[in-house]
């Protein structure tokens, strides 16, 4: 997962609320640390994305894919 994928992922999941997932939920599969902490300090734009996912309870059929944009059409 690229961090735009991420980004995009966070945005569709939380809408309004993306801004204070990021910056204060605390993420025990993080360490802890919230996921703008996490992302700061460099972990994987997946890892975290999977971590906020645990601790939000998001359905496991909204985590994998997610962020992507649909492919061009030729």
């Amino acid at each position: 997962m690229r961090r735009s994928e991420f980004d995009r992922a966070v945005a569709e999941e939380f809408g309004g609320g993306a801004a204070f997932v990021l910056t204060d939920v605390s993420l025990p599969g993080c360490g802890g640390r919230t996921a703008a902490r996490a992302l700061a300090d460099g972990d994987a734009p997946r890892e975290v994305w999977l971590a906020l996912c645990a601790e939000m309870d998001v359905p496991g059929s909204r985590r994998y894919g997610v962020g992507r944009l649909d492919p061009r059409s030729r």
